[in-house]
């Protein structure tokens, strides 16, 4: 007991006690086998847990019969005929984490994890996860052993399925968060009631993370009507999700990221829900609709860009699910624009200088990493009903080039999305200076002096020489290669127009020469 608590917080070992640890681990499974009492057991399952925590000293903890009786201790034995007995709860958690542990750290113990059916004995508990007496630290290491192999093991993920996993894991949901329907696919949520407990909170968090993992083809699926029930229902839940707090700011933004990882999975047509006007603490109303879920989205979007850190993880998940969500409903896009893109009034800045929202997604524009860059700029084309020009007009070409020419339109034009022929309407401040704005900038900027005033035209001309000669040996050089808008709106080699030039000339050459 001593050693186990003075290695509690142990994570690196030496490696030269290897082989020892090894032996420690093979004689620790031998004694399980005996028949040890509860607490006996415990501090043998607790100095294993320890142990795993070291990939190299598996080995003895991933054969059939460590597994089966790691199994065993936890409960999880999947046996298709009687109850089995109930091991000691102290007993239980501490073989789930073991389980944990091992499963994470080796694929031999997720395949036979598979093999055993471990993901079937975890499910049969999660049918008793409405029990009040179940204590707390086995409902959240079920989840997360759940959540592990149905990370780690397509085919983990195919047995949870078999399993109801989707029914299970979003009554285990409900139950947590002690949901209350108000009306079909609309949760009583009382904005003014008690922030989740820590325990409410992990435990949902556990869930959430199963979830995802569970319906993560959901988009590729053909959806049938029960489908299209059970993504509607758990749409309801998790738009109630994202209007409760818990206890501090940081465990609120944690359960928010995995609401958000989870609304990606769910068909854009069912997240009409976040904004339905029959949300009863609403506050925040829009053409009818409550917009207060949509407001917790548009804060978590803001607060994730301010961090400035890990924004592919961060951010792009948000930005992914507000775009679709923009592309299939118009009142959700039309409330998001006049919240990120409300009518121009200062153009005298750069776009991506300031501190709005609009500032802050066209810096994204030109993020080093194209991820970042690709859904922040897809976001703001959404909003602008996928237009060239409204795009140019709130984020300048400079920024909106790499969209531009990922989608081809370059020459202009619109995106394939359908969407409301609602007009732009342009303010008083934008239309007396919008003769003034400099395309690539999108700003008006201070009138620059004239580098060719006092130059006589020869000095100009041998300026212009000059720097054609430049650009000339930077591209025989292969530093730079000069590229055209092609007419379908592409980016191409400029020497392509050349030759096609060079091929029409001499066909025109040709037919002359002909009687």
């Amino acid at each position: 007991m001593k050693a186990c608590r003075e290695n509690s917080r142990t994570f690196t070992f030496d490696q030269s006690e290897e082989e020892e640890r090894k032996k420690m681990c093979d004689e620790i499974l031998k004694a399980l086998q005996k028949d040890l009492g509860p607490s006996c057991q415990a501090t043998c399952l607790e100095t294993i847990r320890i142990l795993s925590r070291d990939k190299k000293v598996l080995a003895p903890l991933t054969t059939r019969p460590a597994m089966l009786a790691l199994m065993r201790l936890a409960g999880l034995e999947y046996a298709q005929s009687s109850k089995q007995e109930i091991p000691n709860f102290n007993v239980i958690i501490e073989a789930l984490k073991c389980l944990c542990n091992i499963v994470f750290n080796s694929e031999k113990a997720q395949q036979l994890s598979v093999d055993f059916k471990l993901v079937s004995g975890a499910c049969e508990r999660l049918k008793t996860h409405r029990d009040k007496n179940l204590p707390h630290e086995i409902k959240f290491f079920d989840l997360r052993l759940l959540f592990l192999l149905s990370a780690l093991r397509m085919d983990a993920r195919a047995q949870l399925k078999e399993e109801q996993g989707l029914l299970l894991l979003t009554d285990i949901l409900e139950s947590t968060l002690d949901v209350k329907w108000s009306d079909k696919y609309v949760v009583a949520t009382d904005c003014r009631g008690p922030p989740l407990s820590n325990e409410q909170a992990d435990i949902s968090m556990e869930v959430l993370k199963a979830l995802f993992n569970v319906t993560y083809d959901c988009n590729q699926q053909q959806i049938d009507e029960d489908r299209a029930h059970q993504n509607r229902h758990l749409a309801a839940i998790l738009c109630h999700c994202l209007l409760l707090k818990t206890q501090s700011e940081d465990k609120t933004e944690e359960f928010h990221s995995h609401t958000v990882n989870l609304l990606n999975n769910i068909p854009a047509s069912s997240l009409d829900l976040l904004f339905s006007p029959s949300i009863k603490c609403g506050t925040v109303e829009y053409n009818g609709k409550k917009m207060d879920a949509v407001e917790v989205l548009l804060g978590f979007m803001e607060n994730r860009i301010d961090k400035g850190s890990n924004l592919k993880e961060g951010l792009t998940p948000v930005l992914s699910v507000l775009t679709e969500c923009c592309r299939m409903h118009r009142d959700m896009r039309k409330y998001i624009r006049s919240r990120v893109l409300p009518p121009l009034k200062d153009v005298k800045h750069r776009p991506e200088i300031g501190t709005t929202l609009r500032n802050k997604l066209v810096r994204l524009m030109t993020h080093i990493d194209t991820g970042v860059k690709h859904t922040s700029a897809e976001f703001l084309f959404v909003l602008c009903k996928e237009s060239v020009d409204c795009l140019l007009k709130y984020t300048g070409y400079g920024n909106a080039a790499g969209l531009l020419a990922a989608h081809g339109l370059l020459a202009g034009g619109r995106g394939d999305g359908q969407y409301s022929e609602d007009e732009d309407t342009d303010t008083e401040e934008y239309k007396s200076v919008k003769s003034f704005i400099n395309p690539i900038t999108g700003h008006v900027e201070d009138p620059m002096p004239n580098p060719m005033d006092g130059m006589t035209e020869e000095q100009k001309e041998y300026e212009a020489m000059k720097l054609v000669n430049m650009f000339d040996k930077l591209s025989r050089e292969q530093i730079i290669k000069p590229m055209r808008v092609k007419p379908d709106g592409t980016m191409g080699p400029l020497e392509e127009a050349a030759n096609e030039y060079t091929s029409d000339h001499d066909s025109t050459s040709d037919s002359d020469e002909n009687i």
